[in-house]
């Protein structure tokens, strides 16, 4: 079978990776959201620029697109002041069962809210959006790659189609193994439309036109390593994200930054506390030490540093922009 219905059933079938009600993603892998708090703390900086310029509604949603589970919501919701945290609505969008240990005020569903007033987030979502990989023949031909669900082997299949062919004549024209992004593009474009005011954002794992990366980059991880991408339901199956195409789909005004640029602008630098401060208050030092670590960690380029934030401001006068 091609890659995109192999990846789906892999990861979102009746007992896929991402479905199981298990320990989740955080036992396979890192995101921004498992490694600190202060990524949360950023991202409650963005909400509340966005509620200053929505005038402070009655309700303010936040909703989490592949929540795992949950643990940005819940982060959030201990960091919130309360005014905010009296307006918020807070919804987890995943296909996994709803944690026992939720708090009551996140709503868990499995499908998008119709409409959202606040901000939208998908934190390591789109890469795990299946999608179709295609390579040359021996005559230069693109034809679709198939792969075996057990063993992870592969082998060519027949030409791509003509939507797969408009995609990459236009944000991925380098010949050689390429990965089709349009499905990525339909769901953030999807997942954009629920916005009536506010803002949508996509923090992943991407690449833009100018450099997109000889020979793709579907890779896997299981317990923490990274592994063979074989989808059998037993490991992540991911690919990084055209960011570029998922932006340009959505139909809203945007920008693209590395997360290492965003968090920046909300606050999370680094830096090292005074050794002043040690001298002071030894116990602050330490916290602020293990603090100045975290951050380094989310802002590292060559780690969750490179991620790519994708925001959308959609509705609203935002006098600039909002990672500014």
């Amino acid at each position: 079978m091609g890659w995109r219905q192999a990846m789906a059933a892999a990861l979102y079938g009746p007992d896929g990776f991402f479905v199981r009600g298990d320990h989740g993603p955080a036992g396979h892998f890192r995101t921004s959201v498992h490694a600190s708090p202060l990524f949360a703390g950023a991202v409650l900086r963005l909400v509340q620029r966005i509620d200053d310029a929505l005038g402070r509604p009655t309700h303010f949603d936040i909703v989490d697109v592949g929540a795992g589970r949950g643990e940005l919501l819940e982060t959030l919701l201990a960091l919130m002041p309360d005014d905010l945290g009296a307006r918020a609505r807070l919804v987890a969008v995943e296909l996994a069962p709803r944690p026992a240990y939720l708090s009551a005020q996140i709503l868990w569903r499995s499908e998008l809210p119709e409409a959202v007033t606040g901000l939208l987030v998908a934190t390591e979502w789109l890469d795990n959006v299946p999608l179709d990989v295609a390579d040359l023949d021996d005559q230069g031909r693109l034809r679709k790659v198939l792969v075996d669900p057990g063993s992870g082997d592969e082998t060519l299949g027949g030409p791509v189609d003509a939507a797969d062919r408009f995609w990459l004549d236009r944000w991925w024209p380098e010949a050689g193994r390429v990965e089709i992004g349009w499905p990525r593009d339909a769901a953030w474009a999807h997942a954009v439309e629920r916005v009536q005011r506010g803002c949508a954002l996509a923090v992943d794992y991407g690449h833009r036109k100018p450099a997109r990366p000889a020979g793709g980059t579907m890779t896997g991880y299981r317990g923490g390593r990274q592994v063979r991408p074989v989808p059998d339901g037993g490991c992540d199956v991911t690919a990084h994200v055209a960011v570029d195409s998922a932006a340009g789909a959505a139909g809203a005004a945007y920008e693209i930054v590395t997360q290492r640029k965003a968090l920046k602008a909300l606050g999370v630098d680094g830096g090292r506390p005074s050794l002043e401060l040690a001298r002071q208050d030894p116990a602050g030092y330490v916290r602020r030490l293990a603090a100045a670590g975290a951050a380094a960690e989310l802002i590292e380029p060559g780690g969750l540093g490179g991620h790519w934030w994708l925001l959308h401001t959609i509705g609203i006068d935002a006098r600039g922009s909002m990672l500014g």
